[in-house]
Parts: structure tokens; sequence; C-alpha cells
């Protein structure tokens, strides 16, 4: 099983917090700071050690929001002893955004300057959603200027940090509503030279098609007419979800709009009894029943079981590929069965489709056993 990232913030982040900050403010009572964050720190998972020591930074650093946030940005120049969360990047950083979304909102240029500030050494995308709920006008105002930003952190801010939907954060509910707003800023994204901005771009226009799928259409269908190599990239990537979902006007806008005529040959499911911790492979043949060519979207579905006995469905990406008339094209997936942090496996019988420009065709089932 992968290692939790939470033991990659264990107790020596307090600890070299403590000593940048002492280092451009002396009156920092670094013992003490770090003996209050450690109480109780390893039952705690990655976010809520990041707010702990954000909570714990308030208690020991001035009253004056202003101030504290001018020593936490003084000190991010001071070169910690530590190799930045091994493999954790910029995570150093995330107590001081907790800092500035917990404490901030009623100081608002003082938090947007430490926001731009923190996201070129990590990411403001959390903290900034709290501004937007806040202060919404004020925040896209702000947002609307920094997406013309020299720097790709800070423009990359502009797209990730107004998803509505973004991972590890609460949900945007009003840009969930209505995402305009939001469709203005990644308007001004769409073509930007950074690809980690275009994949952010694209990361939110794929997040605003899971609440409004004909507005997820309707703009990749605009942004397609004269459309770059760069920008039908972002296309495709933001309809990936509503393609496992087989919307129709998803798959259309990709070439995938007709109906397969296609038939499923020499199945096997080995072995049909895998354990836990195993693997199976499925192999099959798509047989074109077309006297003409066709142009095929090609995934796989597992209904896995849950805990509770219900089953809950993945889509893994197969390929797409070019049918010639009566063709056939063989394809095999192996997959693991082992336990992971984003996926529990348990006992039953596990149901697989194969999915064909979004027609579902069964492929048979596996028992799943613990032994």
């Amino acid at each position: 099983m992968a290692e939790p990232l939470k033991n990659s913030f264990g107790a020596d982040v307090p600890r070299t917090i403590a000593r940048m900050i002492a280092a451009v403010f002396p009156r920092f009572d670094e013992k003490a700071f770090v003996r209050s964050v450690v109480d109780g720190y390893d039952a705690l998972e990655l976010m809520p050690r990041g707010r702990k020591i954000a909570h714990e930074l308030r208690r020991f650093m001035p009253d004056d929001y202003e101030k504290a946030v001018e020593i936490l940005l003084a000190s991010l120049d001071q070169t910690p002893e530590r190799t930045v969360a091994l493999g954790m990047g910029g995570f150093l950083f995330l107590p001081h955004v907790c800092f500035v979304a917990e404490y901030g909102l009623e100081h608002f240029e003082a938090s947007m300057r430490a926001q731009y500030v923190l996201t070129q050494r990590f990411t403001a995308e959390f903290s900034i959603r709290r501004y937007l709920e806040r202060h919404q006008a004020a925040t896209l105002a702000r947002l609307m200027e920094w997406s013309a930003d020299p720097s790709e952190d800070v423009r990359r801010l502009v797209s990730e940090g107004t998803r509505p939907r973004l991972p590890w954060a609460s949900r945007l509910r009003a840009f969930q509503a209505d995402p305009r707003p939001v469709l203005t800023l990644l308007e001004r994204l769409k073509d930007d030279p950074s690809l980690y901005v275009r994949r952010s771009v694209a990361n939110n226009l794929n997040d605003i098609g899971k609440d409004h799928p004909a507005v997820l259409v309707e703009t990749a269908q605009r942004w397609l007419v004269d459309a770059t190599a760069e920008r039908r990239w972002i296309v495709r990537h933001a309809l990936r979800s509503a393609v496992k979902r087989g919307d129709a006007g998803a798959l259309g806008l990709l070439g995938f709009g007709e109906a397969a005529r296609v038939s499923l040959e020499r199945v096997r499911i080995t072995p049909r009894r895998p354990a836990i911790g195993s693997a199976v492979t499925l192999t099959f043949d798509i047989s074109g029943r077309a006297v003409r060519p066709q142009r095929l979207l090609v995934d796989l579905r597992v209904h896995y079981v849950k805990a509770n006995g219900t089953t809950g469905s993945k889509v893994f990406k197969l390929k797409a590929v070019d049918l010639a008339p009566r063709g056939v094209v063989p394809f095999s997936k192996r997959l693991s069965l082992a336990q992971l942090t984003t996926r529990t496996h348990y006992p039953g019988r596990h149901a697989v489709e194969v999915l064909i420009n979004g027609q579902a065709y069964p492929l048979g089932t596996f028992a799943l056993t613990d032994r």
C-alpha cells in the first residue's frame, strides 16, 4: 500500500517553520510553538496538520494580522534545514496559506498580497476560495488582473483556485450554480503559453461539465473553432469525464458520435476467482459488423464491490481505433487488485463492461476472494 502523504509532513515541518520565523522575528518562542503543534499531531491527516500549525501560528505570532503575515512572508526567504517535504514540494508552506484562509478575511489587500507571493512558492488555490466566498466581486476582479501576470504560478491560481470541485477543498457552490464568472477567466487563459496553466484550465472546465454538461459541450465546440493543437488538447482533456459518462455531445465533438456496429469475440477473464492483492487479465476482440470503416473509442468499466455490498464503477481508458470494414482488433487489460490508498478492494462478484463510443457491452464477471 502506498505511503500516506501525511507521513511526509511530520513533526520536522513545524520545527522548520519555527526556525525560519525565529530568524526574522527573534521574539518567536520556537520551543513552546513546537510543543503545542506536536500535541496530538500524529493522529491528524495532512490537511488538518496544516490547519493545526496555522492555528498555533496565530497564537504565537503578533495579534495584528497584517504584522503577522508580513513576518510569515519575510520568513519565506530563509533557507529551510530540511529538503522541503521530500517529494512534497512546497507543502512546507501549506500552513501559511491555511493561516491566510482562516485569519485574513477581514484584511483583503494584505491577504491578496500574501497569496500572490505564496502561490509562487506552493499554491494559494485552497486559501483563495475563502475570499471568493466572502469577497466574490473583489476577488474575481483581482483574478482578472492576475490572468495576465508574468508568473505562470499566478496565472494557474486563477484557473485552479476557481475550480468548482477542487480536490481536497470544499466546493464553490456559487460557481456550481452559475459558472459564467469562471468561464470568463478561462477564456483569457485557454491559449496560455504554459502547459501548467492549460492543464488547470482543462481541469476547471471538466469540473464545470459535471454540473453543466451542455455548457461544457458548447464551450468545447466554440474553442475548437480555428483551434491550435494546444487548445485541442485542452478540449480533449476537459471532455474526459463526460466521455466516461458516455455523453453523446462530448463523444460527437471528438468524432465518436456514431453508434458502433461491432461484437465482442474471444472473451477471456483469467483467473475467474482472483484473490485480493493479485491481478486479473481481461482479453477480447472487437469485430466489425459494418461494411465501412468505423472510428471507435474503447474504454473499460469495472463495477467494484463496496464494503456494504453495493457497487461503484470506475472507467479505465483503453484506446481509440480505426476499425477496418469487417476488421478485428484485439485488446488486453491487466487489472491490479492490490489494496491502494485510493481504492480498497472487497470480496464479491465484479461485473466488467466494454464501452464503445459510449455504449456498454457486457464482458463478464470475476469473483474476487479475500484469500
